[in-house]
């Protein structure tokens, strides 16, 4: 494939892509969606949110690891106790990152 060809290609994936998502942006800000429709979508922020972040703690080393050894665990678990208590964003990434340091600094030390 020519450079000239592949940047066609890319640049037409784009439009297409673009065009694809506004429709449907243009479609829905006519319509009054049912009640129950716009509850899900409020849920969709913390559905990606969790199916990006829990991967990440369950499956720290490639593996599923579930056990007081998986730091990424423990300090996931400290982080969702202190957002669920305190709802602030920046202290809950503050003490989950704290932990995980901690704990991975401890984990040298042994």
């Amino acid at each position: 494939m020519t450079g000239t060809a592949l940047w066609l290609a890319v640049i037409g994936m784009g439009v297409a892509t673009y065009a694809l998502r506004i429709s449907f942006i243009a479609l829905l800000a006519r319509m009054e969606l049912p009640r129950v429709f716009n509850e899900a979508l409020g849920l969709v922020p913390a559905a990606v949110l969790a199916a990006l972040v829990f991967p990440a703690f369950f499956r720290a080393g490639g593996t599923v690891d579930v056990s007081l050894a998986n730091e990424h665990l423990l300090a996931g678990a400290l982080a969702t106790v202190v957002a669920w208590r305190t709802r602030n964003v920046l202290l809950t990434m503050g003490v989950g990152m704290a932990t995980l340091v901690a704990l991975r600094a401890m984990g040298q030390a042994f």
